[in-house]
């Protein structure tokens, strides 16, 4: 069947013939299935009372995430299993040990948030078994409450870590083998379409296929993770078709390491992002821990930030510091280009009618430079950036800088690279005096707007106060702050 969407919603069957290219999971859960566990609070992915567990085959493993349902288009939903709050119960009603865990710690006061709250603690209940404090809060980054101020919350995960009888309780674990075979059933053999009048949908079967689409319909919207696009739809009330639909396809989902660097499939979440590189270039993990929440993370791919081209992107300055190189593609084959040159003006990418991103090369930072990314917030977790700076340095035995690349998000219209100070401090020791001397040469390169997440001002200042910052920590003064875990 090619022309509808299925898919498990906690224990049955689902098929849509008519759905719409930006229908929410959350909208059709509430008002088509009266399935009022998941809230709507926010209506863009920050707070976490709309959390749903969405599961999905891949490698022939059934893996569950936690995402946001106000954000989550319908399309995006063929061959997964869908599981709400309501599905927890047990056999007899009793509650889930994560929901008698909140009930135990006090972990609810209002209670809007709290189904929110049990699906994320689920999906680290399901994925480990004695989770640490520091990775509690990481699942929770996504859920805000206004009552509770967290710690029993927090206390409610770490008992419910040491809660684990037989399996056969848990409804998922109970079902495992039997959602996968539904699963395989479902999938599709063929490139979906469904139109109601104006409104269309599309999900390629393939990656061909979706060349094949895309040169037919060169000014369709293309989808991943929604983390912005979800936004046009719930807050700016755009209309969109046709939608074409690519996170279910694993030819974009691969991450290849080499000797010299990591190619990224441009349907990598940052979570499996995360996973793979976060040892290899450790800041690129710590800043992927800082975009978004939990569920964000699980749905937002490193293509789709880069194809976005925002000027506050959070991946690309600093894979324009690494050197990185893009790869488009369309039914006349691949093309490559530096990933700073993909970015043309605001709003204007360098991607001809037919093409998407494919991937994107990361090569690994040399064992003798430095590197470091700086993402600034009004709040250090789950905050869109006001300023990132990226900086790769490479010295000789003298300390004289033999290359530095700079890159900043937040400072113009489109991420990119601070040349003027570059040529400054190629060639000078890198010493407290050159950074000082270099610093006006930001006033070339940058000329910031205001908006209502920072100054002019802050920004241009900011920017030259990272620059001093990550000489600083070169030279081992301790200029970054440190969580207390991290230094316990």
């Amino acid at each position: 069947m090619n022309d509808s969407i299925r898919f498990i919603l906690n224990g049955e069957d689902i098929t849509l013939t008519d759905v719409g290219p930006t229908e929410t999971l959350l909208d059709f859960l509430r008002l088509k299935r009266q399935l009022t566990g998941t809230k709507e609070g926010c209506a863009e992915g920050d707070c976490g009372a709309c959390t749903v567990l969405v599961g999905r085959l891949a490698d022939g493993k059934l893996a569950y995430e936690s995402v946001n349902a106000c954000i989550r288009f319908m399309g995006s939903l063929h061959a997964t299993h869908v599981v709400t709050v309501e599905h927890l119960a047990g056999r007899d009603g009793a509650l889930h040990p994560v929901q008698q865990a909140l009930v135990d710690c006090h972990g609810s006061q209002c209670g809007f948030c709290t189904p929110g709250f049990v699906m994320s603690l689920y999906g680290l209940w399901l994925a480990k078994e004695k989770p640490s404090r520091q990775e509690i809060e990481k699942a929770l980054q996504g859920n805000l409450c206004r009552c509770t101020g967290y710690e029993p919350i927090v206390k409610a995960a770490e008992q419910v870590s040491l809660m684990r009888p037989s399996a056969l309780f848990d409804p998922l674990e109970r079902t495992r083998s039997e959602i996968v075979s539904r699963l395989w059933a479902m999938q599709a053999s063929g490139t979906i379409r469904i139109a109601n009048g104006e409104d269309r949908l599309i999900v390629p079967a393939s990656v061909q296929a979706l060349a094949e689409v895309l040169s037919q319909e060169p000014d369709a919207i293309i989808v991943a993770g929604a983390t912005d696009v979800g936004l046009w739809v719930t807050k700016q009330m755009r209309r969109l078709s046709p939608v074409v639909f690519i996170s279910h396809l694993s030819e974009l989902q691969s991450v290849t390491e080499s000797e010299n660097g990591v190619t990224i499939g441009a349907g990598v979440s940052y979570t499996k992002a995360f996973e793979e590189i976060s040892t290899k270039i450790p800041a690129i993990g710590r800043l992927i821990d800082r975009i978004g929440g939990e569920q964000v993370r699980n749905m937002g791919t490193i293509g789709g930030n880069i194809a976005n081209g925002s000027p506050i992107g959070d991946s690309p300055p600093p894979l324009i510091a690494l050197g990185a190189t893009l790869t488009l593609r369309s039914l006349e084959g691949q093309r490559r280009m530096p990933l700073e040159d993909f970015f043309i003006a605001y709003g204007k990418q360098d991607r001809k009618p037919g093409e998407f991103v494919e991937s994107v090369f990361v090569p690994y930072p040399a064992a003798m430079s430095r590197f470091a990314a700086y993402k600034i917030t009004k709040r250090r977790d789950e905050d869109i950036t006001a300023v990132l700076g990226a900086f790769l340095l490479t010295l000789d035995e003298a300390e004289m800088i033999t290359d530095i690349r700079i890159a900043f998000g937040g400072m113009a219209a489109t991420p990119k690279r601070a040349r003027t100070v570059e040529v400054a401090l190629i060639g000078k020791p890198w010493t407290e005096a050159t950074i000082e001397a270099t610093r006006p040469a930001f006033d070339a390169d940058y000329q910031p707007l205001t908006d209502w997440r920072a100054t002019a001002e802050y920004r241009q200042l900011t920017a030259k106060n990272l620059l001093t910052r990550f000489y600083l920590e070169t030279v081992g003064a301790p200029a970054e702050l440190k969580r207390f875990e991290e230094v316990a």
